[in-house]
Protein backbone atom coordinates (compact mmCIF):
# COMPACT_ATOMS: atom_id res chain seq x y z
CA UNK A 1 0.00 0.00 0.00
CA UNK A 2 1.33 3.19 -1.02
CA UNK A 3 1.30 6.35 1.27
CA UNK A 4 -2.18 7.97 0.15
CA UNK A 5 -3.54 4.42 0.22
CA UNK A 6 -2.73 4.03 3.83
CA UNK A 7 -3.74 7.67 4.70
CA UNK A 8 -7.22 6.85 3.40
CA UNK A 9 -7.57 3.60 4.50
CA UNK A 10 -6.57 5.03 7.75
CA UNK A 11 -9.54 7.63 7.21
CA UNK A 12 -12.33 5.31 6.01
CA UNK A 13 -13.75 2.25 4.95
CA UNK A 14 -12.61 1.70 1.74
CA UNK A 15 -12.49 -1.79 0.14
CA UNK A 16 -8.58 -2.23 -1.38
CA UNK A 17 -9.70 -2.55 -4.87
CA UNK A 18 -11.10 0.75 -4.45
CA UNK A 19 -8.28 2.19 -2.98
CA UNK A 20 -6.37 1.34 -6.03
CA UNK A 21 -8.84 2.74 -8.45
CA UNK A 22 -8.14 5.89 -6.13
CA UNK A 23 -4.89 5.80 -6.22
CA UNK A 24 -4.09 5.12 -9.75
CA UNK A 25 -6.27 8.63 -10.80
CA UNK A 26 -3.45 10.35 -8.63
CA UNK A 27 -0.02 11.18 -10.34
CA UNK A 28 3.29 12.40 -8.74
CA UNK A 29 3.88 16.12 -9.12
CA UNK A 30 6.69 17.64 -7.93
CA UNK A 31 7.19 21.83 -6.75
CA UNK A 32 9.73 23.33 -6.25
CA UNK A 33 10.64 26.06 -3.59
CA UNK A 34 8.88 29.02 -4.02
CA UNK A 35 6.68 27.50 -6.99
CA UNK A 36 2.50 28.19 -6.72
CA UNK A 37 0.03 25.12 -6.84
CA UNK A 38 -2.78 27.90 -7.00
CA UNK A 39 -2.77 31.55 -7.39
CA UNK A 40 -5.63 34.03 -5.56
CA UNK A 41 -8.18 34.97 -7.90
CA UNK A 42 -6.96 31.67 -10.48
CA UNK A 43 -8.51 28.82 -10.15
CA UNK A 44 -7.90 25.54 -7.81
CA UNK A 45 -8.08 22.38 -10.38
CA UNK A 46 -6.21 19.75 -8.85
CA UNK A 47 -6.60 18.31 -5.30
CA UNK A 48 -3.14 17.21 -3.94
CA UNK A 49 -1.78 14.90 -1.48
CA UNK A 50 1.32 16.23 0.57
CA UNK A 51 3.82 13.22 0.66
CA UNK A 52 7.12 15.68 1.47
CA UNK A 53 7.75 19.16 1.80
CA UNK A 54 5.73 22.18 3.38
CA UNK A 55 3.39 25.09 1.57
CA UNK A 56 2.10 27.72 2.94
CA UNK A 57 -1.87 29.14 2.47
CA UNK A 58 -2.07 32.47 2.94
CA UNK A 59 -4.16 35.63 1.67
CA UNK A 60 -2.91 39.21 0.50
CA UNK A 61 -5.06 41.63 2.27
CA UNK A 62 -4.81 44.73 1.69
CA UNK A 63 -2.84 45.82 4.58
CA UNK A 64 -1.15 42.67 5.26
CA UNK A 65 -0.28 38.69 4.32
CA UNK A 66 -2.14 36.73 6.42
CA UNK A 67 -0.55 33.14 6.84
CA UNK A 68 -4.42 30.34 6.76
CA UNK A 69 -2.14 27.38 6.91
CA UNK A 70 1.20 25.33 6.78
CA UNK A 71 0.28 22.12 5.17
CA UNK A 72 2.52 19.39 5.72
CA UNK A 73 3.42 16.00 4.83
CA UNK A 74 -0.14 13.52 5.08
CA UNK A 75 -2.54 16.54 4.38
CA UNK A 76 -4.24 17.06 1.28
CA UNK A 77 -4.50 20.32 -0.40
CA UNK A 78 -7.15 22.05 -2.53
CA UNK A 79 -9.28 25.25 -2.38
CA UNK A 80 -12.22 23.69 -2.24
CA UNK A 81 -14.33 26.29 -3.17
CA UNK A 82 -12.96 26.78 -6.57
CA UNK A 83 -12.02 23.14 -6.69
CA UNK A 84 -15.59 21.87 -6.14
CA UNK A 85 -17.43 25.06 -7.26
CA UNK A 86 -15.86 26.30 -9.95
CA UNK A 87 -15.16 29.70 -7.97
CA UNK A 88 -11.52 31.50 -8.18
CA UNK A 89 -9.37 30.56 -4.94
CA UNK A 90 -9.69 32.93 -2.29
CA UNK A 91 -5.69 32.44 -1.25
CA UNK A 92 -2.27 30.70 -2.58
CA UNK A 93 -0.48 28.19 -2.32
CA UNK A 94 3.39 28.58 -2.18
CA UNK A 95 5.66 25.23 -1.53
CA UNK A 96 7.96 26.56 1.53
CA UNK A 97 10.75 23.65 -0.14
CA UNK A 98 11.11 21.42 -2.60
CA UNK A 99 7.89 19.37 -2.18
CA UNK A 100 6.41 15.91 -3.55
CA UNK A 101 2.69 15.75 -4.28
CA UNK A 102 0.21 13.06 -5.78
CA UNK A 103 -2.58 15.07 -7.43
CA UNK A 104 -5.93 14.25 -8.95
CA UNK A 105 -7.30 16.20 -11.55
CA UNK A 106 -11.01 17.82 -10.93
CA UNK A 107 -12.42 16.09 -14.10
CA UNK A 108 -10.73 12.63 -12.73
CA UNK A 109 -12.33 13.53 -9.02
CA UNK A 110 -15.59 13.96 -10.31
CA UNK A 111 -15.30 10.39 -12.62
CA UNK A 112 -14.76 8.46 -9.16
CA UNK A 113 -18.57 7.67 -8.44
CA UNK A 114 -18.12 6.21 -12.18
CA UNK A 115 -16.21 3.59 -10.97
CA UNK A 116 -16.49 3.38 -7.24
CA UNK A 117 -20.04 2.51 -6.08
CA UNK A 118 -18.67 3.84 -2.55
CA UNK A 119 -17.74 7.02 -3.74
CA UNK A 120 -20.45 8.97 -2.47
CA UNK A 121 -20.00 7.87 0.87
CA UNK A 122 -15.85 8.37 0.87
CA UNK A 123 -16.14 11.49 -0.70
CA UNK A 124 -18.70 12.77 2.21
CA UNK A 125 -16.75 11.77 4.85
CA UNK A 126 -13.44 13.60 3.13
CA UNK A 127 -15.86 16.47 3.46
CA UNK A 128 -16.90 15.32 6.74
CA UNK A 129 -13.52 15.55 8.13
CA UNK A 130 -12.02 18.74 6.38
CA UNK A 131 -15.40 20.58 7.77
CA UNK A 132 -14.51 18.91 11.21
CA UNK A 133 -10.42 19.83 11.01
CA UNK A 134 -12.03 23.57 10.09
CA UNK A 135 -14.53 23.71 12.60
CA UNK A 136 -11.61 22.88 15.61
CA UNK A 137 -8.73 25.06 14.33
CA UNK A 138 -11.87 28.41 14.41
CA UNK A 139 -12.92 27.19 17.90
CA UNK A 140 -9.14 26.77 18.90
CA UNK A 141 -8.82 30.14 17.72
CA UNK A 142 -11.89 31.75 19.59
CA UNK A 143 -11.74 30.18 22.68
CA UNK A 144 -7.52 29.62 23.69
CA UNK A 145 -5.43 32.44 24.20
CA UNK A 146 -2.36 33.40 22.07
CA UNK A 147 -0.11 31.92 24.51
CA UNK A 148 -2.49 28.80 24.58
CA UNK A 149 -2.55 28.48 20.72
CA UNK A 150 1.50 28.97 20.17
CA UNK A 151 1.74 26.06 23.11
CA UNK A 152 -0.02 23.68 21.01
CA UNK A 153 1.62 24.31 17.96
CA UNK A 154 4.74 23.42 19.44
CA UNK A 155 3.42 19.96 21.42
CA UNK A 156 1.76 19.14 17.83
CA UNK A 157 4.47 20.40 15.04
CA UNK A 158 7.22 21.14 16.74
CA UNK A 159 9.36 20.99 13.80
CA UNK A 160 7.79 23.70 11.94
CA UNK A 161 9.32 26.36 14.34
CA UNK A 162 13.08 25.45 12.34
CA UNK A 163 11.51 24.78 8.55
CA UNK A 164 8.77 27.70 8.50
CA UNK A 165 9.59 31.39 8.71
CA UNK A 166 8.63 32.14 12.28
CA UNK A 167 6.43 35.30 11.00
CA UNK A 168 4.37 32.82 9.30
CA UNK A 169 3.48 31.06 12.43
CA UNK A 170 2.84 33.98 14.16
CA UNK A 171 0.48 35.32 11.44
CA UNK A 172 -1.43 31.67 11.02
CA UNK A 173 -1.60 31.82 14.93
CA UNK A 174 -3.28 35.51 14.79
CA UNK A 175 -0.54 37.00 17.00
CA UNK A 176 2.05 39.38 15.65
CA UNK A 177 5.37 38.29 15.29
CA UNK A 178 6.90 40.33 18.86
CA UNK A 179 3.53 38.65 20.73
CA UNK A 180 5.34 35.74 18.64
CA UNK A 181 8.84 36.20 20.00
CA UNK A 182 7.96 36.70 23.37
CA UNK A 183 6.02 33.45 23.66
CA UNK A 184 9.21 32.01 22.01
CA UNK A 185 11.79 33.26 24.91
CA UNK A 186 9.12 32.81 27.38
CA UNK A 187 8.28 28.48 26.33
CA UNK A 188 12.36 28.31 25.95
CA UNK A 189 12.92 29.31 29.68
CA UNK A 190 10.77 27.23 30.95
CA UNK A 191 12.04 24.19 29.20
Amino acid sequence: MNELEQHIAALFEVRDADLKTISSRFHPVRLNKGEYFFREHGYSNQLAFVKSGLLREWVDLPDKEVTKWIATPGYFIADLNSFLFDKPAVSSLQALTDCELVVVSKEDYRNMGKSIPTWNTVEKLFMAKCFATMSDRILHFISMTAEERYTQLWSSNKELFNQVPLQYLASMLGMTPETFSRLRKKTASIS
